[in-house]
């Protein structure tokens, strides 16, 4: 089970904006400022766990480390949903001898956006302090609905850049760099195999991604800038969060998982078992299986009223109507139920409310997802999002959907920094101006995609033009350049054409490259 209890603030020493370092084969190249060298990458599991800030922020997901990355970076990334504002940032290691540094995660609620700012307009100070910087140096990497709701908050509160980028394609892209790149990042769950880690591996397409924030989204994902959304559901965390806050006492998100934790749906439940009195093996349907959530309520309503009437007591409505009549307050109507026997019964735990709330979305979420992946026939199914949040009920009951709808040839899987797909999608977008595409290359040769940066520059109707198409050249008229040789002419040539080579062999020397757009 994933550590997910609060972690250290990582005070960061530097937001920086040089790339002049040199960094190693093992580089994640984007094309632009930004060069993530993820050699050693490994997620931070042995430091002291402090409490949350008291303003909103959470510090429950651990840092990666990047002992190797020696580049500095120049922006910081978040993510703003209808709940929650996911920040991602670079920090050096501070008051240590070891080289590279780490990707800080730190969430706020949306009722707290100030403090997100405020926590982004430190990292500016530090940045001008340390390096003595321009004001306009960082830039805010901002994806999700909120990098439009709060543009111009971002802009006005930091004076900075902000660069506004797709939610679906940040998503993708934060977890292809999660699968690929990160050990013991991406895991499966059950109840008797709680958390079996998955190798990083180069071949994960195609796949299916179910995010779960306020919403649920279900993404078809082919490649790397191939993606569409199918389907998705308007009952997740949002919903979770909003009717647990009108039925309990809880007021955040994580006291309710809490009490789902301590609660026992079956008081609240209607399960097989309580209409068959034991399993229903013929269709494979446990006894403990929920027929209907909530299903309890109405017959142990109905069994309270009838003794209450039987009693002489009051049907239902009328005791209100009565403590109405009598100038009664709503207190001393309570307190009357509560001296009520038949009452009492109805009286329902907030925590087996919670548990019976909770199995209900994830069941739903879990049903929809396998049908939409048979339905595109996506044998990988990957859960992202917030309302996830490590939580063993949440990830049992979605991997064991899929098992049970599937027959067991579906697999669910889960990720330790589920909420922050997008903001480090965002954090790997940053590029320089004049950048024309944004290709899908990893591990290119440099000399190769130096090449291709100065023909840019040189010949901008051959690169840059053509914004929205699928291809690298910007049309017929582009062409390579009277001095390219032959080895860029066929990588180009294999890249227009859209096919699919991870390798190509020129002149005995490979480009490793990803699926082209």
């Amino acid at each position: 089970m994933p550590n997910k209890g609060t972690r250290r603030r990582t005070e960061s020493s530097a937001i920086t904006s040089d790339t002049s370092s040199s960094s190693s084969s093992s580089s994640i190249l984007r094309p632009g400022s930004v060069r993530i060298n993820v050699q050693g990458a490994f997620i931070v599991d042995d430091e002291a766990d402090s409490l949350n800030g008291g303003n909103g922020d959470q510090h429950g997901t651990k840092d990666i480390r990047l002992p190797n990355h020696t580049a500095t970076v120049s922006h910081i990334a978040v993510d703003i949903g209808g709940s929650l504002a996911k920040l991602v940032y670079f920090s050096e290691e501070p008051f240590s001898r070891e080289p590279g540094g780490r990707l800080n995660f730190i969430n706020f609620e949306i009722d707290h956006i100030e403090s997100c700012l405020e926590f982004m307009r430190q990292l500016k100070v530090k940045q001008q302090r340390l390096l003595g910087s321009r004001p306009g140096d960082l830039c805010v990497m901002a994806t999700g609905g909120g990098a439009y709701k709060y543009y111009d908050t971002i802009r006005e509160a930091l004076g900075v850049e902000v660069s506004r980028e797709d939610e679906m394609e940040c998503l993708i892209m934060g977890l292809d760099f999660f699968i690929t790149e990160i050990p013991n990042e991406v895991f499966t769950y059950s109840e008797t195999d709680p958390m079996r880690f998955v190798e990083a591996r180069a071949d994960i397409y195609p796949y299916l991604l179910v995010n779960i924030g306020s919403g649920v989204s279900m993404i078809k994902v082919s490649g790397p800038r191939h993606y569409q959304r199918i389907g998705g559901t308007s009952l997740g965390g949002g919903t979770f969060w909003g009717l647990l806050s009108l039925l309990t006492g809880a007021r955040t998100f994580d006291e309710m998982l809490n009490m789902a934790d301590r609660g026992d749906n079956a008081t609240v439940d209607m399960l097989v078992g309580d209409i068959y009195g034991t399993d229903y093996s013929k269709v494979g349907l446990k006894a403990s299986t929920i027929a209907s959530s909530f299903g309890k309520v109405f017959k142990m309503k109905r069994d309270a009223e009838r003794e209450a009437e039987d009693g002489g007591g009051l049907a239902n409505g009328d005791r209100e109507q009565s403590h109405a009549k009598r100038g009664h307050s709503s207190a001393e109507a309570e307190a009357e139920a509560e001296a009520d026997p038949s009452m009492e019964r109805l009286r329902f735990k907030s925590e087996d409310i919670s548990r019976s709330l909770l199995y209900a979305i994830s069941n739903n979420i879990g049903q929809i997802a396998y049908l939409q992946s048979e339905k595109h026939g996506l044998a990988k199914i990957y859960f992202g999002g917030s309302f996830i949040r490590g939580h063993r009920q949440t990830m049992n009951t979605l991997s064991y959907a899929i098992r049970f709808w599937s027959k067991g040839e579906k697999r669910a899987f889960f990720l330790r920094h589920e909420g922050y797909l997008g903001a480090v999608g965002a954090f790997l977008k940053r590029q320089p101006k004049h950048w024309g595409r944004r290709y899908s290359f990893e591990e290119v040769n440099p000399l190769l995609l130096d090449r291709v940066r100065r023909r840019e520059d040189e010949d901008e109707g051959g690169w840059g033009g053509g914004g929205g198409g699928g291809g690298v050249g910007g049309g017929a008229g582009g062409g390579v350049g009277s001095d390219g040789d032959a080895r860029d002419a066929v990588l180009i040539s294999q890249l227009e054409k859209g096919q699919e080579h991870r390798y190509i062999d020129m002149e005995q020397q490979k480009y490793h490259l990803q699926k082209p757009l």
